[in-house]
Formats: structure tokens, C-alpha cells, sequence
């Protein structure tokens, strides 16, 4: 069971755990032992209720296809149940992350004080790259 919230929780069954070969280094024992972990998880067929889901389909993440299945690949340590725990946790991180409010912006202008200080700026600039050119005899 893989907790969200106090009302949120994600059954077992709904996420599917593969044990994969790890690429990189590893040395021998990287073509006997399965370390890494696939994780799958499907977005619609999940029992998150109906805000999580839609939030977690409009992210723009390269976790989730189209079809809304989020795949994750856990292959940073050495034992399969480190990747596991690495896995869900990241699983857990995505779907927290999509349920993060983004706060309102509020359109602001700037001041005219500042306004006048940029346009006098830009004056003194002027002036000086004019005051750089051939000077007429």
C-alpha cells in the first residue's frame, strides 16, 4: 500500500513491480542478478479519485505516455529492494508533485518612478555611445 495522503492510498495491485537487468557497470554480476526494478502504473484504471488523475494526465512528463501509464526505471543501487523502495518513493514524489497548487499570478506595472529611471538610463547611454563616434575636425 503506497500512502499519499491520509485519504489517499494506492493498492498493491494496482502497481506492477518487474525485476529487470541493470545496465552499466557492475562487473560480473551484473549478468547474473535482476537489481533493477520496472515500475508500471496505470493513471485510469488506478483507484485515485478523479482530480489526481486528471491532474497527473495533463503533466508534461516524460514518465507518462499517452495512454496515461506512468513507467518508471529504478537502477541506482545494487539490491533489487533498494530499487524497489527507489521506485515507489519516485511514484509517490511524481503523484504529490501534481497535486501541488501553483499559486495565481498577479499582473503588476511598474512604477513610473522606475519607468522614468530606465528611460533616463538609457539616455545616459545614448549619449555616451554618441560621444564615442569620429569627432569632426
Amino acid at each position: 500500500m503506497l500512502t499519499l495522503s491520509n485519504k489517499v492510498a494506492i493498492p498493491d495491485n494496482e502497481i506492477e513491480l518487474t525485476a529487470i537487468r541493470a545496465a552499466g557497470k557492475g562487473g560480473q554480476n551484473v549478468n547474473k542478478v535482476s537489481s533493477a526494478i520496472h515500475l508500471r502504473f496505470d493513471i485510469q484504471a488506478s483507484s485515485l479519485p478523479d482530480a489526481y488523475k486528471a491532474r497527473l494526465m495533463a503533466l508534461s512528463d516524460s514518465r507518462i505516455s499517452k495512454e496515461g501509464v506512468v513507467v518508471i526505471k529504478a537502477q541506482n543501487y545494487r539490491t533489487q529492494e533498494l530499487n524497489r523502495e527507489d521506485a515507489l518513493e519516485r511514484l509517490q514524489a511524481l503523484i504529490k508533485s501534481a497535486m501541488v497548487e501553483q499559486k495565481k499570478r498577479k499582473p503588476t506595472k511598474p512604477t513610473k518612478a522606475s519607468q522614468r529611471r530606465r528611460v533616463d538610463a538609457k539616455k545616459r547611454k545614448s549619449q555616451t555611445k554618441s560621444l564615442r563616434g569620429k569627432v569632426a575636425p
